[in-house]
C-alpha cells in the first residue's frame, strides 16, 4: 500500500510541475509509429510502461473504455488483450476489463515490444483489377486468408502482395498486415483494396469509419423473401456462449446495418440470390444478419444448417462492388469483381 501511495504522490507532483492533465506518461524509449481492422499490435511509439491517476470525472468508467479514451493511438481490442494478459494494473493489482474505476486509482499500463514474426514474400498469383502508385485492387479467391496470424504465416494475401509490391505497402496496421485496411473472410471471394502507402491507408480508413465506401455483395441464401428489399439494423458482437462466433447482441454489440434486395428467386423458391450492401462493416455481418432474418447463406455451416445440400467450401458470398474516393485524385472510383466460377455454376444449377 505504501508503494501505491508513494507512486501517487510522485505522479501528482510530476503532473503539477509539468502542468499537464490526466494523460499517460511514458517510461522508456519512444520509438517510431503503429482498424477497418482493429489492430492487435501496439503502436510502437507507445512501447513501455505508462502511469496515470483517475480523476473525479472518470469515476465509474470501465477500465477498457478509459484506456481507449486516454490512449487513442491503440485499438480497443489490443488494450483489452493487454488487460487479459495482466499488462494493466490498478493499484498494483491485475484487474478484468469490466473493472470500474475509483477516484485516485493508479493505473499502470505496460505495452511490450511487438513480437517479431518473419513474414516472407511469396510469388502467389494475384487477380489484379486495378493498380496505381497508391492503391491495389485485388479480386480475392476462395480459401485465401487475407493476412498472416500466429501459426498461419504463409499462403495469405499479404504474402502475395509483399512479393508484388516489394516495399511499397502501408505500415499502419503493423508487420502482420502491411497494406491491409479491411478484410473479407477466408471463404468469401471478391474485391479488396490494398494501400501502398500510409497516406492512402489513412484516407481509405477514414472513409470506412464514416461508412462512405460502397460495398455490395452477392449471396445465395436459403428460402424465399416475401418482400423484394429490406434492411437489417441489429448490433453485432461476440456470441454469448460460443466465443468463436458472432451474433446479434443487443447488450454488447456494435451498431450494424445491412441493406438487401432480391435479385433472383431460385430452385422453386427454395433459395434466393440477393445483393447485400453494407452500411457498416462488422465481423461476419452479412452472415449474421441474414441468419437473423431466417435466410442463412448457402454453404455457411457456422450460422446455417450443418447439413448442406450442395458440396460447397464455405458460404456462398462474393464481394462484387467496391467504391471510394481515390486518396490522391479526390475522384470517386468503383471496381467490380466478376462472380467466381463456382458461384456461376451453382446459379445455373439452381435456376
Amino acid at each position: 500500500m505504501q508503494k501505491i501511495e508513494n507512486k501517487l504522490e510522485e505522479l501528482k507532483k510530476t503532473k503539477e510541475e509539468a502542468n499537464i492533465s490526466n494523460d499517460f506518461e511514458l517510461e522508456g524509449d519512444a520509438l517510431d509509429d503503429d482498424e477497418l481492422l482493429q489492430s492487435t499490435e501496439p503502436s510502437v511509439t507507445s512501447v513501455g510502461t505508462h502511469h496515470c491517476i483517475v480523476t473525479e470525472n472518470q469515476i465509474g468508467v470501465r477500465i477498457d473504455k478509459y484506456l481507449s479514451d486516454q490512449f487513442s493511438d491503440q485499438s480497443r481490442s489490443y488494450l483489452q488483450k493487454l488487460v487479459k494478459d495482466g499488462q494493466v494494473l490498478v493499484n498494483d493489482k491485475a484487474i478484468k476489463s469490466n473493472y470500474k474505476l475509483r477516484k485516485d486509482d493508479v493505473v499502470t499500463l505496460t505495452i511490450p515490444q511487438p513480437v517479431s514474426l518473419d513474414i516472407k514474400a511469396e510469388p502467389i498469383p494475384l487477380d489484379i483489377l486495378y493498380e496505381d502508385e497508391d492503391i491495389l485492387i485485388i479480386n480475392k479467391p476462395k480459401d485465401m486468408v487475407v493476412h498472416p496470424s500466429a501459426g498461419h504465416l504463409t499462403g495469405t494475401l499479404v504474402n502475395g502482395i509483399m512479393y508484388h509490391c516489394k516495399e511499397n505497402l502501408s505500415g499502419i496496421n503493423g508487420v502482420l498486415r502491411p497494406g491491409i485496411v479491411h478484410r473479407i473472410d477466408k471463404d468469401t471471394t471478391g474485391v479488396l483494396v490494398v494501400c501502398k502507402n500510409d497516406m492512402a491507408h489513412a484516407h481509405i480508413s477514414e472513409q470506412l469509419k464514416v461508412h462512405s465506401i460502397t460495398r455490395k455483395y452477392n449471396a445465395i441464401v436459403y428460402h424465399n423473401f416475401t418482400e423484394d428489399e429490406g434492411t437489417v439494423d441489429a448490433p453485432i458482437g461476440r456470441h454469448p456462449i460460443d466465443r468463436k462466433k458472432m451474433a446479434v447482441n443487443e447488450r454488447n454489440g456494435k451498431h450494424a446495418v445491412t441493406h438487401y434486395r432480391v435479385l433472383e428467386r431460385l430452385k422453386g423458391n427454395r433459395f434466393t440470390l440477393v445483393e447485400c450492401q453494407l452500411e457498416t462493416g462488422r465481423t461476419h455481418q452479412i452472415r449474421v444478419h441474414m441468419a437473423k432474418i431466417q435466410h442463412p447463406l448457402l454453404g455457411d455451416t457456422t450460422y446455417g444448417p450443418k447439413n448442406q445440400p450442395y458440396k460447397l467450401q464455405g458460404q456462398c458470398l462474393h464481394a462484387r462492388v467496391l467504391g471510394f474516393i481515390h486518396p490522391r485524385t479526390g475522384k470517386y472510383m468503383e471496381f467490380e469483381a466478376p462472380l467466381p466460377d463456382y458461384f456461376q455454376k451453382l446459379l445455373e444449377e439452381l435456376r
